[in-house]
């Protein structure tokens, strides 16, 4: 459904997501990497388990919430992609300091 631009030539830069290897552009948001990447979903609603992928891409809608570096809960239209990022679906709620 995403793709990278035809002709646009960018850095690639390797991320772990669910422990496999996946090249993605680098400087661009986390979202769109997974996106490009054909990582969809990126998590599970907490209630009913639907499937859920960035939709707003500016941080209003949490629907791309993924796992980063072992930190749930991280926007993933807001975060930057780097090297070596360990990035994991959240298929589940996170712990919040009430559990």
């Amino acid at each position: 459904m995403f793709r990278q631009m035809a002709g646009v030539t960018a850095e690639q830069v390797e991320i772990l997501l669910d422990g496999e290897r996946l090249a993605v552009p680098a400087g661009v948001s986390l979202a769109a990497a997974l996106l490009i990447g054909g990582a969809v979903p990126m998590r599970a609603s907490t209630v009913a388990g639907a499937p859920r992928a960035a939709y707003c891409m500016i941080g209003h809608c949490y629907e791309c919430l993924v796992e980063v570096d072992g930190e749930p809960g991280v926007q993933a239209c807001l975060t930057t992609v780097r090297a070596g990022m360990v990035v994991r679906r959240q298929l589940a709620a996170a712990e919040t300091a009430h559990d």
